[in-house]
């Protein structure tokens, strides 16, 4: 895990992905993620995509959650990442949403 400023941070926990590194004026959200640590992150919020998904989604400029490249390098900001998280579920759903339903009948 790498801080916003460059400095590496591997006082993280069992997941790789909990540590903080001790530099001053950082906090969680603004520590980067490599693709690997992202996919994990991911997990947490019902999402899985491997590290090669989050690749080909960047590449292809699907929906996936947005990076900052260090050196050729992938980085997702924790917050950033949990924020497009967040907006990728939905509530339960009982039925498909009305447009859902009319492309299928229509």
């Amino acid at each position: 895990m790498i801080a916003a400023g460059g400095h590496a941070d591997r006082k993280a926990g069992a997941d790789g992905v909990d540590g903080v590194d001790g530099v001053s004026g950082l906090d969680g959200d603004e520590y980067l993620l490599t693709r690997a640590e992202a996919s994990v992150f991911l997990e947490r919020f019902g999402i899985r995509l491997k590290p090669a998904t989050l690749a080909r989604l960047w590449s292809t400029g699907g929906n996936g959650p947005p990076c900052r490249h260090i050196r050729h390098k992938p980085y997702y900001p924790r917050g950033v990442l949990r924020d497009w998280a967040l907006s990728q579920t939905t509530d339960l759903r009982t039925a498909a949403p009305p447009a859902a339903r009319a492309r299928r009948h229509g």
